[in-house]
């Protein structure tokens, strides 16, 4: 797909993520009826699932990146938001082994 600035589509496996610029002229990056756009940091996310959640973050922390909070414990597991260079939430989430 190459439907031109504004959008990317990101493939690993089985994974596709597709991405559209706010503005960018993408269904998703348009302005909603009540005038509202899209916005960095709010609190919607994607979750990457990893193995060991204590050392992502302090390699991620290692190499500058910021983290919304503290490491958080919930029913399924534990989880870290971390914030992407343009203010976006992505959400490390180690889960319970059962």
């Amino acid at each position: 797909m190459k439907p031109g600035p504004g959008f990317a589509m990101l493939r690993r496996g089985d994974l596709r993520l597709l991405l559209n610029v706010p503005g960018g002229g993408g269904g998703a990056g348009q302005q909603l009826t009540g005038g509202s756009t899209p916005e960095p940091g709010g609190w919607n996310r994607f979750q990457v699932q990893v193995d060991d959640l204590d050392t992502t973050v302090a390699e991620l922390r290692q190499a500058g990146v910021d983290f919304r909070g503290d490491t958080i414990t919930g029913r399924g597991g534990r989880q870290a938001l971390a914030i992407d260079p343009s203010g976006n939430l992505v959400e490390l989430f180690e889960a319970y082994q059962r």
